[in-house]
């Protein structure tokens, strides 16, 4: 017999009540119970950064946390940022600066840019490239990363 578990997890501003098993992480709960699939599940080991979302405002790797753990918490996924027909500002400063080309990784570097750039509205470039040093990405060099995380950083500065 499974046991099972009701939670209460607010996604992007929804309320949302679901049944799930306690092994479920929270990257299988937004992706197969919510299909929110934005959140890429990676190495399945925390180290990628793919899956990263914001619980409480602060960055997790949704598949290292169970889905349990998030009962009455916040989540923000890369959803939660903009539409295909209204990019949020990171997500334009990565395309205006060429931040990704396959995109696999691009979900995880957004949500994680996002609590930096709201915990350090004005980041130096040293900044910058330790907390995206903490994501991986196989594609880009990270060069076109930098620039959009500091083009983002000067818009919301106003500069």
């Amino acid at each position: 017999m499974t046991d099972i578990h009701s939670i209460l997890i607010t996604v992007n501003g929804t309320a949302h009540e679901l049944a799930v098993e306690p092994r479920r992480t929270l990257a299988d709960v937004l992706r197969h119970d919510l299909a929110l699939t934005g959140t890429h599940v990676g190495c399945e080991h925390g180290v990628c950064g793919a899956c990263t979302v914001l619980v409480d405002g602060l960055p997790a790797r949704s598949c290292l946390m169970f889905g349990v753990q998030a009962d009455g918490r916040s989540v923000e996924t890369v959803e939660g940022l903009g539409t295909i027909d209204a990019l949020g500002p990171l997500q334009q400063a990565f395309t205006d600066h060429h931040g990704l080309q396959c995109g696999f990784c691009t979900p995880g570097f957004l949500m994680l840019v996002t609590a930096f750039l709201r915990e350090t509205p004005l980041p130096s470039d040293a900044e910058i490239r330790e907390v995206v040093a903490s994501n991986l990405c196989r594609c880009t060099g990270y060069q076109g990363i930098l620039r959009a995380v500091r083009a983002a950083a000067d818009v919301r500065a106003g500069g």
